[in-house]
């Protein structure tokens, strides 16, 4: 089927409005969390695959262009990679942008909380499973949860809200750690979502609590990875190489490459692409 533009909406062939963009900006992070990643690591991008700046903001224009309105970074763990305030100011002046935001840990963000903010980003998801600093460093085996403590607070001050708190629901989570993870979001007007453990390779995945994630139905987004494939949705193995191809083309084969529902990937994995 062809692709629908009106009044710069772009339609997939179930007919959804593709609006939303999630921009992996690097496949390094601070942490090791065990439902993410080896805690020896991974093998690593080389630093001349992963997009620059200015190819980067590149593509937001053109997918703004084709009606793209909310664009979110994630890595790995956005906050690591070199000079991440400028490219949140360069893309927060992309003429037609509406929204603006970031997934982090949040172990960095007392540092760049209020740079962010005066840069243009408009609100933060911070990760955070645990409020026993015991579990928490066993689950991330580098972290100290005081640093995300600090950072939620610091975005608080820098006026990125609603700050929206991603927890894990892992199987063998103990129900009295996230009862208490509601008491402490509510207290702190934070908004908590649970995220139940998924597996890419045998397409388990499921709708996240207390938001739209993992809803076929509505799904709405595209993905861009650090080094330059751009994907029509996690559980699918398609993907189109923006070097190749340009933006305009690989935004248009992604979209209309979008499956009605997920499936498998077993070619991915959670870190590099933005998961």
């Amino acid at each position: 089927m062809n692709l629908q533009k009106e009044n710069l909406y772009m339609l997939d062939r179930y007919k959804r409005n593709i609006s939303y963009l999630r921009i992996s900006v690097t496949d390094r992070c601070n942490l090791r969390c065990t439902y993410c990643m080896p805690e020896e690591g991974v093998d690593l991008m080389a630093h001349e695959d992963v997009l620059s700046f200015e190819e980067i903001v590149n593509f937001v224009e053109e997918a703004v262009k084709t009606g793209i309105t909310k664009v979110r970074l994630t890595g790995g763990e956005p906050l690591v990679r070199k000079g991440i305030v400028e490219l949140v100011e360069r893309i927060a002046n992309v003429k037609g942008l509406e929204d603006l935001a970031l997934t982090t840990n949040g172990i960095l963000l007392e540092k760049y909380a209020d740079d962010l903010a005066k840069a243009g980003l408009k609100r933060v998801n911070i990760s955070l499973d645990t409020l026993n600093p015991k579990t928490y460093r066993e689950v991330t085996r580098y972290g100290d949860i005081e640093d995300v403590f600090r950072g939620i607070e610091a975005s608080k001050k820098a006026g990125l809200t609603p700050i929206k708190i991603n927890c894990v629901r892992m199987p063998d989570s103990s129900e009295t750690e996230l009862i208490a993870l509601k008491a402490y979001c509510k207290s702190n007007d934070l908004d908590l979502r649970f995220i139940r453990q998924m597996d890419l390779e045998t397409g388990d995945f499921s709708i996240v609590e207390g938001g739209e994630g993992g809803n076929c139905k509505k799904c709405n987004r595209i993905r861009l990875t650090a080094n330059g494939k751009v994907k029509p949705c996690l559980f699918n193995q398609n993907e189109f190489d923006v070097k190749e191809l340009g933006a305009k083309d690989a935004i248009k084969k992604t979209i209309e490459s979008k499956p009605e529902e997920g499936s498998r990937n077993k070619i991915g994995k959670f870190y590099n692409i933005g998961g």
